[in-house]
């Protein structure tokens, strides 16, 4: 099971469930467009996560170091995101 943390909220994903999808199923502001990774709008601030963050493919969206793609990445354990950073 993977927590979410937020400044606003603690949630979990549910199965097979993307941290897009987390957030914005528990009420969170945060722009989106292409899903996959493409775009970049979705790109946010990790602060800390328990586990390394990675993803399935190579997104096609540059991001800073602490930023990460909340629509392709794979999260585990416990998350930390600055909701601060969303864009909007």
């Amino acid at each position: 099971m993977t927590w979410v943390m937020t400044s606003k909220k603690q949630f979990y994903l549910h199965d097979d469930e993307s941290l897009l999808d987390g957030l914005l199923r528990t009420g969170h502001d945060i722009n989106y467009q292409c899903k996959e990774g493409y775009c970049g709008s979705c790109r946010i601030k990790r602060i800390a996560s328990s586990h390394v963050i990675d993803y399935p493919f190579e997104p096609l969206a540059m991001i800073e170091k602490d930023e990460i793609l909340p629509c392709c990445c794979r999260v585990q354990g416990v998350i930390y995101i600055n909701d601060e950073s969303f864009a909007k």
